[in-house]
């Protein structure tokens, strides 16, 4: 689930002070067994650093492994005027958090499939067995940054285990695609006789907030009323994502009713969309209680059909749709869903205010495939979506879709934003045109 050993921490008792002290950042909730990590408050400043200490930089990648239809997704316009396009539609009450980026490419990448290899990495592999490649975006932010945290980076997946995260040995880092093993991982400290009484408890709708509270309720009375109000929104998080997870293992063994009828397919690994939704719940707790800064989200292209009304064929084959419009129209129903929940994502972020800005401004979060058209298996006009991260939004930045504009440009974007000095990474030799901070 994460690319390398938790690094060793001196972990320190739960300590709770006056309101005038101040709360140490490596502060967690104990109660039989179970430590629980907290979100950033504002009584943790001096513990971080003083005031003008710039805030910690993430970023996350959601690599989708059959892409999106360029003309759902790419507005006809350019700059910041453009008209929504079907897919943006549903995200334009946010189109000042996120960049939509069309005419971007791997240069030398190919081969179709193949290239999902390269989407972080930048790096042309081929079809060559030994062909190799080399260090991933995230994972060299986390060589570089990730010591900072309890986990250097999560590398994660909605099924099986590929990823795009890759070492500086070239290395593919396998994903997690568990969220219930991705939960115990985050949240449960303890010992293996424990997190399993831990799992029965999740499974039978009791929280893991029933098991700290004491420690909450000392904690709560200590603090501000803003820090208070994030407290509150933090737990109701963590109780929203127990219940939707306890309520998926509860449907999955409950006896089917029978009916005179074709049994559709059960909305369990086949439902993407589902387990986006919930990984991308999980991920937004674990860049808010700081347990990793740098997180890659793999969602593959598998042949399932999605539980989506209106969707009658497998993902796989309506990606290869020959521009037969049946297929189109049901392959945009699912895609809408895809970037339904990035949406929804970022505003989650957006909505939890750390002492300066929110975690969105804080958080780059790429969207994109190694495919512009999986019908073709075509590598080239890539779909792009970034938001947050301290960025100026609220364009398209519309590259030459005949010769494209190196999209590892934006990763050099990250690099530098991140706080780390280089002027390239792989094929990018240089910031990204148009996409800027929003301040030096």
């Amino acid at each position: 689930m994460t690319n390398q050993q938790a690094h060793a921490e001196n972990r320190e008792p739960t300590r709770f002070h006056s309101a005038k002290s101040r709360l140490a950042r490596r502060t967690v909730l104990r109660g039989s067994g179970v430590a629980m990590s907290l979100p950033w408050l504002s009584a943790m400043q001096a513990s971080a650093g003083t005031q003008t200490d710039p805030p910690p930089q993430r970023f996350v990648s959601v690599s989708i492994g059959l892409g999106l239809l360029a003309e759902n997704l790419f507005p006809e316009q350019s700059g910041q005027t453009y008209s929504p396009s079907r897919y943006l539609k549903q995200l334009d009450d946010i189109r000042d958090q996120f960049t939509v980026v069309s005419g971007s490419s791997h240069p030398g990448v190919s081969n179709g499939h193949r290239a999902e290899a390269s989407i972080l990495t930048a790096t042309p592999i081929g079809n060559s067995g030994s062909a190799k490649n080399t260090i991933s975006v995230d994972q060299y932010l986390a060589k570089h940054l990730g010591g900072a945290t309890r986990y250097p980076s999560l590398v994660l997946s909605t099924s099986g285990t590929q990823s795009p995260s890759y070492t500086d040995t070239g290395a593919m880092i396998p994903s997690e695609s568990s969220p219930a093993r991705l939960f115990a991982t985050l949240f449960i400290d303890q010992s293996q006789e424990e997190r399993l009484r831990q799992a029965d408890r999740i499974r039978s709708g009791r929280s893991i907030m029933d098991v700290v509270n004491d420690d909450a309720k000392r904690l709560q009375r200590d603090l501000g009323a803003g820090d208070r109000n994030r407290l509150d929104s933090y737990f109701s998080s963590v109780r929203e994502l127990e219940l939707r997870m306890a309520a998926n293992e509860r449907w999955a063994k409950l006896p089917k009713p029978v009916v005179d009828a074709k049994p559709p397919t059960p909305p369990d690994a086949n439902d993407l969309v589902g387990c986006q939704a919930m990984m991308l719940s999980l991920m937004k707790l674990a860049l808010q209680t700081d347990s990793t800064r740098f997180i890659t989200l793999n969602l593959p292209g598998g042949n399932a059909k999605l539980p989506i009304e209106g969707v009658d064929e497998g993902y796989h084959t309506l990606s290869h749709h020959g521009r037969d419009a049946d297929k189109l129209a049901q392959l945009a129903l699912i895609e809408e869903e895809i970037v339904a929940a990035y949406g929804d994502f970022l505003r989650s972020l957006a909505g939890f205010e750390e002492t300066e800005g929110n975690l969105l401004d804080q958080t780059s979060v790429l969207m994109t495939s190694n495919l512009g058209n999986a019908s073709s298996h075509d590598n080239r006009n890539l779909p792009v979506l970034v938001g947050g991260g301290g960025f100026r939004h609220g364009q398209h930045l519309a590259f030459d879709r005949s010769n494209n504009y190196p999209l590892a440009n934006l990763f050099v974007s990250v690099l530098q934003q991140s706080g780390l000095p280089t002027d390239e990474f792989s094929s990018g030799k240089s910031t990204m045109k148009g996409l800027e901070p929003t301040r030096a």
